[in-house]
């Protein structure tokens, strides 16, 4: 089998790389047929002998190019060992692939950001072309045209040396203003319909994801769901259409229930597509009415006595209620911190799926002896809990405080506190057993304590797990 090989010219600087030794054998094998031709001419010219010397010039001339033919093979063509003229070695990366692609994505760095460029031809190649040359990868993109500007939003990959300005500052230069962006996460490289509709089916099982939906969909936002019997401030929700009302930074929503539903984002603008998605799921959380999942625990204190844990709603208001005839006003006002005749008036709000999540301890017998609340206050977020006079010091709150922390942990809460008393050790106990940072505060008499949340993960499934000496059925 034959290979071709290739015709390579060598060169150094730019020039061809000739060899003296080559030149001088070309010349003398030049130079000797001259003179051997020049004698046998005049020979045969002026001689007897001609055709002997005639004969004996021919073969000289064979001779002579056998030679130099061998010559030219032996060292003609290859070049010396001694230059190779071989490229020096870089330390420099090469382009093309790299062999170790977890270094580095371990080097790099996801953001999400969001900037407004001028509605023509070329701006957003002007855009990706900056955005390229400093080596950032798009990983997904949205346009939200806005009349004579659009608003492009990104998810983008970043070496880890770069810097946000890094990143802005290139922006800007190819023409992008109000530039927001901020660190991503692996849940956002979903692309935007799978998590709108992975949202959709949240809320459609559960009534009180509505909020964590919202607040998923929107990013970093404050949302406030407010009755329709205590709305005040000039505006009534009657004023606010069905189809809602988008503000710049606030967008107001027609609640299920009668209510208004405000989002509050400060630090970005809303734009029209954002506004629609966030309507379509309260729309859609309307339709379907109030639900909570179904499922329930059932679960054997130490003393042997069995008792259900599962979610509640305002359907148990009547069996809240009379737990609430069964507390004593000491209990009542430590939870509550106020009158105790306005306790049954919280209720309904507390148990309603629009507010927050709330669980309930109900005996064999059906009656309800202890109420865990997780409400969303704005941006935060609280945890509540109420027990019966003769069914604390069970380890019941401890229980409750344990779901309630991993139901935030799934709704990815950054914090939760609650608002107690010092003298109510139980609650400053069940905090303190949930193994996570705390901080204490006082507010005008009354303790706040604080659970941050980060890295707790393993701690919230261990809590959900080892209350209880046994867990008998789970439905």
């Amino acid at each position: 089998m034959t290979r071709d090989i290739p015709d390579v010219t060598r060169a150094k600087r730019g020039r061809p790389v000739h060899h003296w030794r080559r030149d001088v054998v070309e010349l003398a094998a030049l130079f000797t047929a001259v003179a051997v031709a020049d004698g046998v001419a005049n020979l045969v010219g002026h001689g007897p002998d001609g055709p002997v010397l005639l004969s004996v010039s021919a073969a000289l001339l064979v001779a002579t190019a056998g030679f130099h033919t061998w010559w030219a093979r032996r060292h003609g063509h290859a070049p010396p060992t001694s230059d190779t003229d071989a490229r020096p070695h870089s330390d420099e990366s090469q382009a093309g692939p790299s062999e170790l692609p977890s270094a580095v994505a371990a080097e790099s760095a996801l953001w999400r950001m969001r900037t407004t460029v001028k509605d023509a031809p070329g701006s957003l190649a002007a855009l990706c072309a900056a955005l390229a040359g400093r080596r950032v990868d798009i990983l997904s993109l949205q346009t939200h045209p806005l009349g004579e500007d659009t608003v492009d939003e990104f998810l983008l990959r970043a070496p880890g040396a770069l810097p946000a300005a890094g990143i802005t500052r290139a922006v800007a230069l190819a023409g992008g203003s109000r530039t927001w962006i901020e660190r991503a996460d692996a849940h956002d490289l979903v692309d935007a319909p799978t998590r709108v509709l992975g949202l959709a089916t949240r809320t459609a099982l559960d009534a009180a994801e509505l909020p964590l939906a919202l607040r998923q969909l929107l990013g970093r936002c404050t949302i406030r769901s407010l009755p329709a019997a205590s709305w005040s401030g000039g505006r009534s929700p009657e004023s606010v259409p069905m189809e809602g009302v988008l503000e710049d930074t606030v967008m107001r929503l027609r609640a299920p229930e009668g209510g208004v539903i405000t989002v509050e984002r400060p630090y970005l603008p809303f734009t029209p597509t954002e506004f629609a998605r966030a309507r379509a799921l309260v729309e859609l959380d309307a339709r379907l009415g109030p639900r909570i999942p179904p499922g329930q625990d059932v679960l054997t204190l130490p003393e042997g006595n069995a008792i259900t844990v599962r979610r509640a709603d305002t359907g148990d208001l009547a069996a809240a209620k009379a737990m609430h005839e069964r507390c004593s006003a000491r209990t009542l006002g430590m939870r509550y911190h106020g009158p105790v005749g306005d306790a049954d008036r919280y209720l309904r709000h507390l148990l309603s799926p629009r507010f927050g999540r709330t669980l309930a301890v109900q005996t064999p017998s059906g009656r309800i002896v202890g109420l865990g609340h997780l409400l969303w206050d704005g941006d935060e977020t609280e945890v509540a809990l109420l027990i019966e006079d003769q069914w604390q010091r069970r380890g019941i709150g401890a229980e409750l405080l344990g779901r309630l922390v991993a139901m935030a942990l799934e709704a990815r809460c950054e914090s939760v506190y609650a608002v107690t008393q010092a003298s109510n050790t139980g609650m400053v106990a069940a905090m303190r057993g949930l193994d996570l940072p705390l901080d204490y505060q006082i507010e005008e008499g009354t303790l706040v304590i604080t659970a941050r949340l980060e890295g707790a993960a393993a701690a919230g499934s261990r809590m959900t797990s080892e209350r209880y000496d046994e867990r008998v059925t789970h439905d």
